[in-house]
């Protein structure tokens, strides 16, 4: 397990399905139009049940690097935190992933989150570059976690090997 202590805080990089992860809330990269579509999105779906899609039409939209927060309905965590990250060959990925990171953090600390799980983002369909993606998000969550949070842990969860690596790599260097 790699791990990293920011003052009493903690990153923790774990191998894992973020939609089962034990957490209060964990993150989603959603599209502008807040639907859930296919992977992750029909996984929360299924598993959540209609709950969450009826809030996300509720809300209407999600603004490029701006999070919305819906329940999780009959999953495990408390919140979802849907962010709408950079998508393919964007111009300004680092601001707009620096955004959305931003963004995602705000409101966990907005919902009284303790526990975060948060995923690459934009990395699978949107070939958001890993290693930028785990930079900047690594950067991000330890300037957070330095800062007036109520947040105690944010967990990244890599879903496969290549994504596990280059988190890795970024929690072990620090910011």
């Amino acid at each position: 397990m790699v791990e990293r202590k920011v003052g009493d805080k903690v990153i923790r990089l774990i191998r894992g399905d973020i939609t089962v992860t034990d957490v209060d809330a964990f993150v989603f990269d959603i599209t502008e139009d807040v639907k859930l579509g296919s992977g992750y999105g029909g996984a929360i779906a299924q598993r959540g049940g209609p709950a969450v899609q009826k809030q996300l039409d509720a809300i209407g939209k999600c603004p490029k690097g701006e999070a919305v927060v819906t329940s999780a309905g009959e999953l495990k965590a408390t919140h979802i935190i849907h962010v709408n990250g950079p998508k393919f060959n964007e111009p300004d990925t680092e601001a707009k992933l620096r955004s959305a990171a931003k963004s995602a953090l705000r409101a966990a600390d907005a919902k009284g989150v303790g526990k975060l799980a948060l995923p690459p983002i934009g990395t699978g369909l949107y070939q958001v570059p890993l290693d930028l993606c785990a930079r900047v998000l690594v950067q991000e969550v330890e300037k957070h976690l330095r800062g007036k949070t109520g947040l105690e842990q944010v967990l990244f969860v890599a879903n496969d090997t290549r994504e596990y690596g280059p988190l890795a790599a970024a929690i072990q260097q620090g910011a």
